[in-house]
């Protein structure tokens, strides 16, 4: 038998014991929130049926204008054989770090980063609603 001089240890976790937290991830799913981060929603913004109200992103703006043709300048560092690209197509999905878009002559769809791009010009009106601003209408279940 084992001799303890300071009595028989007792398992984890013993009163007291402070619990080893795990870390939030570093890319949260859409829509979690992480402990002590800032939140995106403004003060009472919270509508039912409707998504929380969000800083205004480019992947949200191009949400809202999904299928509308887009012209995109993208500019590639360190690449020889060329250093910067336009891509134009109809806009198909955004998210936080890329763009799809189809070309509507070929059918070709590209997948571009957003690390990448410079910008972005429509050739029609933009739906755009900024989300600070009262009394603009909302669209159920969409990003905003």
């Amino acid at each position: 038998m084992m001799n303890y001089p300071y009595g028989k240890p007792t398992p984890y976790p013993y009163p007291g014991a402070v619990q080893a937290q795990s870390a939030p991830p570093l890319y949260p799913a859409s829509g979690s929130v992480i402990p002590g981060a800032p939140s995106t929603a403004a003060p009472g913004s919270l509508v039912p049926g409707q998504l929380p109200l969000e800083q205004s992103y480019i992947e949200n703006i191009l949400r809202l204008n999904l299928g509308k043709v887009a012209t995109l300048y993208m500019t590639y560092e360190n690449n020889r054989e060329w250093n910067a690209k336009i891509f134009k197509g109809k806009v198909e999905a955004a998210g936080r770090d890329h763009i799809i878009i189809s070309d509507p002559q070929t059918g070709m769809r590209y997948l571009l980063l957003m690390v990448n791009l410079d910008y972005i010009t429509f050739d029609e009106p933009l739906n755009y609603y900024y989300p600070l601003q009262p009394g603009q209408p909302t669209v159920p279940g969409q990003p905003r």
